[in-house]
């Protein structure tokens, strides 16, 4: 049931659009003022009717607040001593229209439905941006190519090598491979090669016979046993052992295998995934690991491109994030501002996604508002560098994404119409068609 705020200092008003809306379908809600309207938006609504003049304040001032902490929430501004400069400021604020009292409901009942439309559409295009078969969010040209080699190699059996830096999503995208795979029924078994100890390694991958070594009370599968049927990933593969490295070679080889202390050979049927931080064909061509292990490992390999390459995927990064940690964190942060955004897109992110996640978290949690601003941003990173360097080109090319970005989203709100669009945008219409030829977007109206 769609849930909506009335803001109104007028009980007789609060009190019939409450019933009429309620009969409607709507989970209605009052109050009376803007301070309690900011006492009941710490919960999300879907809609707000917001007047624009009170005794205790503006209704404007409130309008600003929510488009900041909450973007997704419609809000329709209604007044009875409305003025043009009013209604041009609210526009401008991101209201969703302007209505004169007394309301009809008619006309107010079809703008609730063409908004709730508008939000579907905004909602299929943030899921749209995520792969639904990987997972895996952004539309940088890298992210579509990973995507695109993903489903094409995912239903095949070829073993694949993934490659890229700490925090880059490798697990994300053997997931990713299974999931695409006729496999994706059977288990996904992942195993991290180097958070184990060289003398349990070859125990953990294939298993080991009761007394076969000191603390083996007990025989147990491997976890090449535990993947039959489906996928074993082997994260860290460089960490390996020669002598691990000696028994992978003859699983991979054979098919079967043996456990330690034991003399059974064991069939199994497992389509391996490795990945390394590590430039894994130069270690075997030094004699850092094994050669022919290497290339039975990396039939096709598949690299994962850092955060820094692929920037400006980073609002949606940024808004995957924010949706989480607000259901893990009432009250925490909801929106980054294009300038905190523009920010962190001018860091160079060693430690990648993981190390924007922590960010993220850290910056939403301890911040004091609705919003966390660039001044937050910067005061957690290192100083950004002030000259032309690859990583102010980056911070442009960032901007200029989420410039794009904001001015589709407000084409697509007013349905392409151009004057639409730059008022929702608090922009002169010229300037808009400015922006679009700049910015290489069409439009037919």
């Amino acid at each position: 049931m769609p849930t909506l705020l009335i803001v109104d200092d007028e009980a007789g008003i609060r009190s019939s659009l409450a019933g009429a809306l309620g009969r409607e379908g709507f989970q209605v809600e009052t109050v009376a003022s803007p301070d309690e309207a900011r006492v009941k938006l710490r919960e999300a609504f879907d809609y707000v009717l917001l007047d624009v003049r009170f005794p205790s304040g503006s209704g404007l001032d409130l309008l600003a607040e929510i488009a900041a902490a909450a973007p997704e929430t419609v809000v329709i501004m209604m007044s009875g001593q409305a003025t043009i400069e009013d209604a041009v400021r609210a526009t401008r604020l991101g209201a969703y229209d302007f209505l004169e009292k007394p309301l009809g409901l008619d006309r107010l009942l079809v703008l609730l439905r063409n908004a709730s439309q508008t939000l579907r559409l905004q909602s299929e295009n943030r899921r749209l941006r995520m792969s639904p078969a990987t997972g895996i969010i952004g539309r940088s040209s890298g992210v579509r190519a990973l995507v695109a080699d993903i489903e094409r190699i995912g239903p095949t059996p070829a073993r694949v090598l993934i490659q890229g830096e700490h925090g880059t999503g490798k697990e994300l995208v053997a997931r990713a491979l299974h999931q695409a795979s006729p496999r994706r029924d059977q288990p996904f078994v992942a195993v991290n090669c180097s958070a184990i100890p060289e003398e349990l390694i070859e125990s953990e991958l294939f298993g080991h016979e009761r007394g076969s070594f000191t603390g083996a009370t007990q025989s147990r599968r491997g976890r090449f046993e535990e993947a039959h049927g489906g996928t074993l990933f082997l994260d860290e593969v460089a960490d390996l052992s020669p002598r691990a490295q000696t028994k992978l070679l003859r699983v991979l080889q054979e098919g079967e295998l043996t456990r330690v202390g034991g003399s059974r050979s064991l069939r199994v049927d497992v389509r391996v995934i490795s990945a390394t931080n590590r430039d894994l064909a130069a270690a075997a061509q030094t004699g850092g690991f094994r050669e022919d292990l290497y290339f039975r490992l990396a039939v096709i390999p598949l690299v994962v491109p850092p955060l820094r390459d692929r920037c400006e995927d980073i609002p949606l990064l940024v808004e995957h994030f924010l949706a989480q940690i607000v259901r893990e964190v009432p009250g925490s942060a909801r929106r980054f501002t294009p300038d905190a955004l523009a920010a962190l897109g001018g860091y160079h992110f060693p430690g990648n996604i993981r190390e924007l996640r922590n960010l993220v978290e850290r910056l939403s949690i301890m911040s004091r508002g609705a919003t966390v601003g660039s001044g937050e941003v910067r005061a957690v990173l290192p100083a950004l560098p002030t000259n032309s360097t690859p990583e102010t080109t980056r911070l442009a090319d960032a901007v200029r994404q989420f410039e794009r970005e904001q001015i589709e989203r407000a084409l697509e709100a007013a349905g392409g119409n151009v004057t639409r669009a730059a008022e929702r945008l608090g922009l002169e219409r010229s300037h808009l068609y400015k922006k679009l030829r700049k910015l290489g977007l069409q439009t037919d109206v």
